[in-house]
């Protein structure tokens, strides 16, 4: 693992929140949501591959141990972490690794992984396929295809500047970068970690837009195996909740803060 750290900006004061994006997204992705959020220091990270990381990794652990890091260099002893699909998982790895600095955690349309070994070989097989793409027909044909999954279909419904924004900055990243993201901490490379869930002794908040059945599922699922776990459905929203309903989402996430607030 080589690093010079990851890139990071910092908005607001008080309790500090960590905010992992997901998967061809960067830390701007979260700038709306801090603007539902008083009292609070909201730190945006380049997770490792994208924006202005140059981070080299290996393994989803490298990712987390790069966070620790960061929240050393900031003085931080205790961080609220929200993450975002991929940084939901990463979330949840952060959690399993360095529990020490998590004092609560908002995952949206997170998992912690695939359960069965056969799914984790499946999906690691395609992930390789598609890094080997992104880096033979480059950044512009791989998004053309991505915005168009049926995961993404709801964001069609967004206006036309918001679509914009979104293409924009999954444009703005590296083929390398995509690559990297996907050998290392993809969903079929990282650890599964539903056997552990019941350990994840943190509050923590599911949330899911109500048309993603998917991920809705597997947050029920995590709802019955985290203990200190509630869940919240998003009315008509899909799989990128802070994008497609930023002001219900940065609600549910001020109210699960100030009722979370760190105590030591």
């Amino acid at each position: 693992m080589s690093s010079a750290g990851l890139p990071y900006e910092i908005i607001g004061e008080g309790e500090p929140v960590l905010f992992l994006h997901g998967f061809t997204g960067t830390r701007e992705t979260w700038r709306e949501t801090c603007s539902y959020l008083s009292g609070y220091q909201c730190i945006l990270v380049d997770l490792p591959g994208h924006g202005e990381a140059d981070s080299t990794i290996s393994s989803m652990k490298d990712c987390c141990t790069l966070l620790a890091e960061l929240l050393d260099k900031l003085g931080i002893k205790k961080a609220h972490v929200v993450g975002y699909s991929m940084g939901g998982r990463t979330a949840v790895s952060f959690a399993m690794y360095y529990p020490e600095y998590i004092a609560s955690l908002i995952l949206e349309s997170a998992s912690p992984g695939l359960k069965e070994e056969a799914a984790r070989r499946e999906r690691k097989e395609k992930d390789e396929q598609l890094a080997q793409r992104i880096l033979e027909n480059g950044i512009e044909a791989f998004v053309d295809t991505w915005q168009e999954l049926p995961l993404f279909a709801t964001q069609k419904q967004l206006p036309d500047h918001v679509q914009r924004n979104i293409r924009n900055e999954r444009l703005s990243q590296k083929e390398e970068g995509l690559a990297m993201s996907l050998q290392a901490m993809g969903t079929g490379t990282q650890p599964s970690w539903w056997g552990q869930l019941s350990e994840l002794a943190k509050p923590t908040l599911l949330i899911a837009g109500e048309e993603d059945e998917k991920f809705v599922a597997i947050n029920q699922m995590m709802q019955k195996a985290i203990p200190q776990a509630a869940f919240m459905l998003c009315p008509k929203a899909g799989h990128a909740v802070h994008v497609e309903k930023s002001r219900n989402f940065g609600k549910m996430v001020n109210v699960f803060l100030n009722e979370n607030h760190i105590t030591s």
